[in-house]
């Protein structure tokens, strides 16, 4: 648990800087081992590859996005996200990522910047190349903001990662917290 008071640990970024920027406590949020995590959250969120494509082939549905609350200093562009199901809606994901534009091309920065195509579908579309990097597993208890986005109940357990997308050079393509 994060206490109230410190400053929030790098793994809970971008998300904690969105929150405080809300005036918002962060949710309980604890660190786990993958293997710990269980299903079918362990095999949706402990692999090394991109959220988007997961959770269409779990859902079998294609997914959109709807953009919470975003802000752009000028090659970073920053934004707090819902993940949802095409055919019906339904949530499945809520997340914070960090994009650093100037390393995609120019038609990809506008369909980022477009705030409806989720990122995972953007580098598919542009075949950019990168590799994904989670950093951390965790268990988080839904606040009232994540349990409104994701219609479920008030401190109901959550599962997530924080994950670094790289390019070929390593630089960071974006960071992301991914909660389900």
């Amino acid at each position: 648990m994060i206490p109230p008071s410190s400053t929030p640990p790098d793994f809970t970024q971008p998300l904690a800087a969105f929150y405080a920027q809300a005036g918002l406590p962060l949710p309980r949020i604890q660190r786990i081992n993958g293997a710990d995590m269980p299903e079918p959250y362990r095999t949706l969120l402990v692999h090394e590859n991109d959220m988007t494509p997961t959770l269409e082939a779990h859902h079998g549905s294609p997914i959109h996005l709807r953009v919470l609350r975003s802000e752009r200093h000028g090659d970073h562009y920053h934004r707090e996200v819902v993940l949802l199901l095409d055919h019906s809606n339904l949530p499945v994901e809520f997340g914070a990522n960090r994009v650093a534009l100037d390393l995609y091309p120019s038609e990809a920065q506008e369909l980022i910047l477009s705030e409806y195509v989720p990122l995972g579908s953007i580098l598919a579309r542009f075949r950019i190349a990168h590799t994904c990097h989670p950093s951390a597993y965790l268990c988080i208890t839904a606040d009232a903001l994540m349990s409104r986005e994701l219609r479920v109940p008030k401190e109901r357990t959550l599962y997530g990662r924080r994950n670094t997308l790289r390019d070929p050079q390593g630089r960071v393509l974006s960071d992301i917290l991914e909660i389900l």
